[in-house]
């Protein structure tokens, strides 16, 4: 009886193993910006989307097509995505720098989402991502035990015009730094599928792309450490002074006193680093909070320098942030001299005046 009950129990928990593996997924994107959300303004040009950089001429959109009539135009998810473009002789690619470079023997898994455009004459037969620890520069680059590559013989990758997943397994070398996007194949002319054989003229394969995701798989018996966010990772955020109350409210404004910067200039110095680094993981483990990152200075000065002062420097802030892995969305605005909170007349007063600040904008 005792060994039947035993026999029992050991099937049950191997039945259990076998079916939910005993894994364990971080939920950190690597990719910042992975859905192109954050920008310093709108425009077409993929650039403003920090820190993606297009090969070619990528197409940035903030809002569906006008003469789009498809069931799920615009993004699959919020409001911006990018488009790629493929002709006989012509390809597009995308690269953004990672987090963190990738560790060596980890398994990730990469996704992202996919839309044929409406106009497309054709379909590929490829499509992918290449990590790397230098970027893509020439054909030689593209090793493809360095990639994740969809590909469909027959039919091309399409789904109607409907997004669909591009996902896959890789092990890394070690120090990959950069994932790039596009199409690898040598000659991508024999890379298309004509959609209307009927059709002659010149064949384009156009897709969108949204919601680019790499995170680590770790194994059952391998620790999981949550890592500090910053280039230094030796940082003690405990020397912090950002508190963030729980009952936190649309409209409050959070001071972040430590966020510091040489007199005049609008880049960050080493100090601000652990005030940052705290914010970055209070947004990573609140995504749904969304925040406007807020630059003011003291009267001293023209007012128009000022104004341009604190908008770069809280343009500043919103790029640390993106860098760091933060996928909230998040604005940034100068105010200049007109948001005083202490008097000007004493340098005490001033040093009060000249702050960055995040105010939560919806929860």
């Amino acid at each position: 009886m005792r060994f039947s009950f035993l026999m029992y129990l050991f099937l049950s928990v191997f039945r259990a193993l076998c079916q939910n593996p005993p894994e364990v997924k971080l939920e950190k994107n690597l990719v910042p910006n992975g859905s192109f959300e954050n920008f310093r303004k709108k425009s077409n040009n993929l650039r403003q989307a920090i820190p993606w950089i297009p090969i070619a001429s990528i197409d940035f959109y903030h809002k569906p097509l006008d003469n789009d009539t498809t069931e799920e135009k615009g993004a699959y998810e919020g409001y911006c995505y990018t488009g790629f473009r493929f002709q006989k002789r012509y390809k597009e690619f995308i690269e953004v720098k990672l987090v963190e470079p990738l560790h060596r023997g980890s398994t990730y898994k990469f996704t992202m989402q996919v839309r044929l455009a409406f106009w497309s004459n054709a379909v590929l037969k490829s499509f992918g991502v290449l990590f790397s620890k230098a970027g893509y520069h020439r054909q030689a680059d593209a090793i493809k035990s360095n990639m994740i590559d969809t590909i469909v013989k027959r039919g091309g990758l399409m789904k109607g015009f409907r997004w669909f997943t591009v996902k896959g397994y890789y092990k890394a070398d070690g120090g990959e730094k950069f994932i790039t996007i596009g199409n690898f194949a040598r000659e991508v002319k024999k890379e298309m599928i004509r959609m209307n054989l009927f059709k002659m003229g010149y064949k384009e394969a156009y897709y969108f792309v949204d919601d680019i995701r790499l995170t680590r798989f770790i194994d059952a018996g391998e620790k999981a450490i949550e890592e500090i966010v910053g280039p230094n990772k030796k940082d003690n955020q405990e020397d912090s002074s950002l508190v963030v109350s729980k009952d936190i409210q649309v409209g409050e404004k959070i001071a972040l006193p430590n966020i510091l910067f040489d007199h005049g200039q609008t880049y960050l110095l080493a100090e601000s680093f652990p005030e940052l680094n705290k914010l970055a993981q209070y947004l990573m483990k609140n995504p749904n909070i969304q925040i406007r990152i807020n630059g003011h200075t003291d009267r001293s000065g023209l007012n128009l320098k000022n104004q341009k002062t604190s908008e770069l420097r809280a343009r500043e802030v919103f790029e640390y942030l993106i860098k760091k892995g933060v996928q909230n969305k998040m604005y940034f605005k100068g105010f200049g001299s007109s948001v005083p909170i202490a008097s000007n007349d004493d340098d005490e007063g001033k040093a009060k005046n000249r702050r960055v600040e995040f105010e939560i904008i919806k929860k």
